[in-house]
């Protein structure tokens, strides 16, 4: 199996941070952008597209900052996917800061399917 690149992305949405939380950290918010739906059971989640489905682990969750999952088929590895939330002190401009992990050939289109689905988030956010 090839190694996976760590790679990380900036998106500015403004929006409160609590509200932005809640979109990124429940299975009902995360359903409205990231999957068709979401399912959570203890620490596992079910991500659903298209009735292809995916399991994840939560590793971590900080209360309004951020939140950290590794999928099940990276269960042996250090991969993982995470979506914090970053507030400027000085201007307190919001932005989601998403770190996730791809093969080298795949970073691309990893980072196209992110600006896609944070793209729909700020539209239900009514963020620019």
């Amino acid at each position: 199996m090839e190694d996976k690149i760590k790679y990380e992305m900036e998106f500015p949405i403004q929006v409160s941070p609590s509200l932005l939380y809640q979109y990124i950290s429940t299975p009902s918010g995360m359903s409205e952008w990231y999957a068709d739906n979401v399912n959570s059971r203890g620490e596992f989640f079910t991500f659903i597209w298209e009735g292809s489905e995916e399991k994840a682990k939560l590793l971590g969750k900080k209360s309004g900052e951020r939140i950290k999952f590794r999928w099940l088929d990276d269960e042996d590895t250090d991969y993982f996917f995470e979506l914090r939330i970053q507030v400027d002190e000085i201007t307190k401009d919001v932005s989601l800061m998403i770190t996730d992990y791809a093969e080298e050939d795949e970073i691309d289109e990893g980072k196209m399917l992110w600006d896609n689905m944070v793209s729909d988030l700020k539209q239900i956010l009514g963020s620019k």
